[in-house]
């Protein structure tokens, strides 16, 4: 059995616990065991946020898309960089097309 000292195994401990806390979960409001978070989905949500120690009921939401939009909102959409101008192919199929000629390249 490998032997550690207790300060590695609490630093350990604490870090797994930080590493947790904060991340929230929806705990559906039926009757019987909780199944997966589609089962009725009309169903009213309790969030729940994990302390470290226990899972605290942080507000109410009225069903499973609006469990969706607080917990996973919207990411923000980045522009794409403009691409650059490529000039049109010339006639054919093959990869070793050449671009079509221009009026400056003749």
């Amino acid at each position: 059995m490998n032997e550690e000292p207790l300060e590695e195994w609490a630093r350990r401990r604490e870090e797994r616990r930080a590493a947790a806390t904060g991340k929230r979960r929806a705990v559906p409001l039926t009757e019987g065991p909780h199944r997966a978070a589609h089962v009725e989905p009309d169903a009213p949500r309790v969030i729940q946020e994990w302390t470290g120690t226990q899972w605290e009921t942080i507000g109410v939401a009225e069903d499973l898309n609006a469990v969706k939009a607080l917990l996973y909102p919207p990411q923000p959409v980045q522009d794409k960089p403009a691409e650059w101008d490529r000039p049109a192919l010339g006639p054919g199929k093959g990869r070793h097309r050449r671009t079509a000629p221009t009026e400056e390249g003749r």
